[in-house]
């Protein structure tokens, strides 16, 4: 995942015609306008800034970090367009899942393999339903084995390839 965030950043870099500007201060000035720029150009510029608080990444700190929690809602004012092809709404769920994988350590582990295996389904186009989205999400929740949750993500797929 953090390829595709890498990819889009070094997109925005060559075409941004930013000269000999620290790659650091262009990353600030991203993030504080995130409503102006695509989620992967944000969330590439988190990466790039150093935590005052905690001194990691900004936003993928540790639980309880006021400065990451901060800058991970602010994530969420950034652009988000569905990419051709794809059913409308796919992107959110691009950037959600994104969003918990690049985070783990504040998320259950269940949930988290639900988002790691729904990941791919979502960036090839496919597009659960809210009703198979809450289904899914109750049985995860549940507690699941990794290989009953797999087998999930399997039927989904299956199920609109019929």
């Amino acid at each position: 995942m953090d390829g595709i965030v890498e990819q889009q950043w070094r997109c925005f870099w060559a075409d941004g015609g930013w000269g000999e500007q620290p790659e650091v201060e262009v990353a600030r000035l991203v993030v504080a306008e995130p409503d102006r720029h695509d989620w992967r150009v944000v969330d590439a510029a988190l990466d790039r800034i150093t935590c005052d608080d905690c001194g990691g990444q900004l936003s993928r700190g540790p639980v309880g970090c006021a400065a990451c929690d901060l800058a991970h809602g602010f994530r969420y004012a950034a652009i988000e367009r569905d990419r051709p092809g794809v059913p409308r709404g796919n992107e959110h769920a691009v950037r959600v899942n994104v969003s918990v994988v690049r985070r783990p350590q504040v998320t259950s582990e269940n949930e988290l393999l639900a988002r790691r295996l729904l990941l791919p389904v979502v960036l090839v186009g496919l597009l659960p339903t809210i009703s198979e989205a809450q289904r899914f999400s109750a049985r995860i929740k549940a507690g699941v084995s990794a290989e009953a949750a797999a087998a999930l993500v399997d039927d989904l797929v299956a199920s609109r390839s019929s």
